[in-house]
């Protein structure tokens, strides 16, 4: 069940609100990475959504990269935490490697691609394709703060 509230409700509210978001950093053995063109805006991101109540981060991102990509997934390990300050959202990102399906499009996807790490940064928003080139650097995880389209620095 889903609460809405206004925005008056959410002011007097002395906790704020979440929304918490899984993606994976689908790498092949070659390096290439997996992506899709959203539906919804023609970006460029890598496949993800919200986590479901139930859900552990693992089977979500696991559900999310299947939904969205036909693309079945192992998940290693998480690689970054990234807060979108203006949305309230908190993204999971994990690395992942690819287990099985076939590339596919779907209701949220226009289009499905492996892509390597200089197409990822020509493609994507720097907050989207931070979250692929951290998965790839070993140095996680990470914990990154964004405006929905640049990176906060950190303090």
């Amino acid at each position: 069940m889903l609460l809405y509230m206004s925005n008056s409700a959410r002011e007097t509210q002395s906790t704020p609100l979440h929304s918490v978001s899984v993606a994976g950093a689908v790498v092949r053995e070659d390096g290439r990475l997996l992506a899709i063109r959203r539906a919804d805006n023609g970006t460029w991101e890598l496949p993800g959504g919200v986590l479901e109540l139930a859900e552990s981060p693992e089977d979500g991102v696991m559900r999310e990269v299947w939904e969205e990509t036909g693309i079945r997934v192992e998940v290693d390990e998480l690689t970054g935490v990234y807060k979108n300050t203006v949305r309230g959202v908190v993204a999971l990102v994990f690395r992942c490697k690819p287990s099985g399906g076939a590339e596919r499009t779907s209701e949220e996807s226009t289009a499905v691609a492996w892509l390597t790490p200089e197409q990822i940064s020509d493609r994507m928003a720097e907050v989207y394709a931070v979250r692929l080139l951290d998965a790839l650097d070993g140095n996680g995880p990470h914990v990154r703060s964004h405006d929905g389209k640049h990176l906060i620095a950190a303090r």
